[in-house]
């Protein structure tokens, strides 16, 4: 049973790079949001109940073929849930598999041939989805690797998947754990480069980490987080760490560490978080000597740093910033709308959320990321149910989904920010965007930029990502890995099967983009490293000492910050 174990581990630790947090919660989704797609399925019944019948008793008939043991219906070969042979050659499992592919092939067929619009057809089927994976035989006792477990173990992976399982009712409020969160610690085996905060407020801590090389690049690059989760992401472990490839490749970094804020910080606004980007964008010009930087900002993170460089170039300080990275970063939302979180940004959802969150204070993440498993619950919720409760298995000892898992919180007019950028698109519409009071014209920003984007990222759509590097310009690089959302920016050198599309920026087109450009082999960060290397400035010799005599070392990588609940 080790080898069926381990497979359960491998397919949960794949899945979980795919489906991080990510931007989620800024957009928002509340539980009435399913309530509604809900009502969308059964209004459609009520409305047209002859036709509602016909497909019914259309069911009934197929479900009878199921039974009788005339269904030719195979369960997909890629969907792992049914990959036990049982499910093919046992009768009684072989027909509860056909008997669920049924029910969904009928919901689907049901919803598709009605007169709902398109996008009430894709909330509708998202709904019957969910309650379709939900009632999958795979999820039940009866599935065929948690009997085979059963009788391996003598009934102990029952007993101690009924222990899980209560755990779980008692902490984790009825979900199923996705980690085994004592496998780690921040500063055990968790951002574990070396370095030191030198400057701090209110809103962040700014981390100046030690050189690995006895030359540095005179400009240093400073790193802005998502406020979504915490920034250690991009130091894992070290054989994954972009902080550490960073320094080794003669870069002076420098990255941001965002304070986790409560409810006294609910009118945290983007003008907040700009105006502590220029505060840590000074120290560290301050402390290396350089009059620019380069920076980076991924994700909301990315959404952050286009107003500052925004608002940079509407006050004439455009000259503080030279290069702008920013991976899996969607400026222009309209380009992102047929993704599942699109399905349900209504203007009066999104305006309902606003409201919520301005009566609280602040978005709680561990609650976003409850409502958004449910998004995927096949990937988020039912692979753990099989392999905690079914299986009797630990949740996986895996960095990633601890990091996704250690959430963080938003504040409210920050939120509130966040939605109105993605309802206007202000960042392609100038003018509609104010920071600290002066309004935004991304056409007016002058930078080298250097964009990527994931091929299956379905959170930050690639064809959207590659519009995020048109608002930069002309002179942007545009790169295209072969991964997803988190794999994207997770992708040093040595991982097996790795390539990417990289060339300028081109037209309106994305994939005239992609047809034209060149594909090379291996992680994008070389070709990144590249790149900056011509365009950080001369080689000097690194500091000896971290900070300043204005900005002194103080407690040591990671910061405070990180640590707070």
């Amino acid at each position: 049973m080790k080898k069926s174990t381990q497979s359960v581990t491998d397919r949960l630790t794949e899945t979980a790079a795919r489906n991080t947090l990510a931007i989620n919660p800024i957009i928002g989704i509340s539980k009435q949001d399913f309530v509604d797609a809900a009502k969308v399925l059964v209004g459609s019944a009520i409305k047209k109940p002859v036709r509602a019948v016909k497909h019914f008793r259309a069911y009934v008939k197929a479900l009878g073929i199921v039974v009788k043991g005339e269904s030719n219906l195979a369960a997909d070969p890629k969907d792992k849930r049914f990959a036990d042979p049982a499910w093919q050659t046992s009768p009684i499992h072989r027909r509860l598999m056909q008997a669920h592919a049924t029910t969904g092939a009928e919901f689907a067929r049901y919803i598709n041939e009605s007169s709902m619009d398109e996008r009430d057809k894709a909330r509708a089927n998202l709904f019957a989805s969910i309650l379709v994976d939900a009632i999958a035989p795979s999820n039940t006792p009866l599935n065929p690797t948690a009997l085979k477990r059963a009788v391996d173990t003598g009934g102990a992976s029952f007993v101690k998947g009924f222990k899980n399982l209560v755990d779980d009712a008692r902490h984790n409020q009825g979900l199923p754990s996705s980690v085994d969160k004592s496998a780690f610690a921040i500063g055990r085996n968790l951002a574990l480069s070396k370095g030191s905060v030198v400057f701090k407020n209110e809103v962040l801590e700014l981390i100046q980490y030690t050189p690995q090389t006895a030359q540095v690049r005179l400009r240093p690059l400073l790193v802005c987080p998502p406020q979504v989760n915490k920034f250690y992401a991009m130091d894992l472990s070290p054989e994954k760490s972009l902080f550490k490839f960073v320094t080794e490749q003669g870069v002076q970094l420098f990255a941001v560490s965002w304070r986790n804020p409560t409810k006294e910080h609910r009118d945290w606004s983007m003008s907040t978080y700009v105006e502590a980007i220029d505060a840590a964008v000074d120290a560290t010009r301050q402390i290396t000597g350089s009059p620019d930087i380069s920076i980076w900002g991924a994700c909301s993170g990315g959404m952050t740093v286009a107003a500052y460089v925004g608002w940079l170039a509407a006050t004439g300080q455009g000259d503080k910033v030279a290069n702008l990275v920013s991976p899996v970063c969607v400026l222009d939302s309209s380009k992102a709308m047929d993704t599942t979180m699109g399905l349900f940004a209504s203007e009066k959802s999104l305006n309902a959320i606003k409201a919520t969150i301005k009566r609280r204070g602040y978005v709680d993440g561990a609650e976003m990321a409850r409502v958004f498993a449910w998004l995927r619950p096949n990937d988020l919720i039912w692979n753990y149910w099989v392999n905690n409760y079914l299986l009797g298995n630990d949740p996986p000892a895996f960095d990633i989904l601890y990091w996704n898992a250690d959430t963080t919180r938003l504040p409210a007019a920050f939120h509130a920010d966040l939605i109105s950028v993605f309802q206007d698109s202000p960042y392609r519409n100038a003018g509609t965007l104010k920071i600290l009071g002066e309004p935004i014209d991304m056409s007016k920003v002058n930078v080298n930029a250097y964009i990527v984007a994931g091929i299956t990222d379905h959170i930050t759509p690639w064809r959207a990502c590659y519009d995020t590097a048109r608002i930069y310009g002309n002179k942007s690089e545009f790169v295209l890995a072969n991964a997803g959302h988190l794999q994207s920016l997770l992708n040093p050198p040595g991982i097996s099967k790795s390539y990417f599309f990289s060339a300028k920026v081109g037209g309106p087109d994305a994939d005239a983009w992609a047809t034209n450009a060149e594909r090379k082999d291996g992680s994008w960060w070389p070709h990144w490293m590249t790149w900056m290397h011509q365009r950080s400035g001369e080689l000097v010799p690194a500091p000896k000492k971290l900070g300043s005599r204005k900005f002194p070392p103080g407690v040591a990588a990671p910061g405070e910050y990180v640590m707070a609940p």
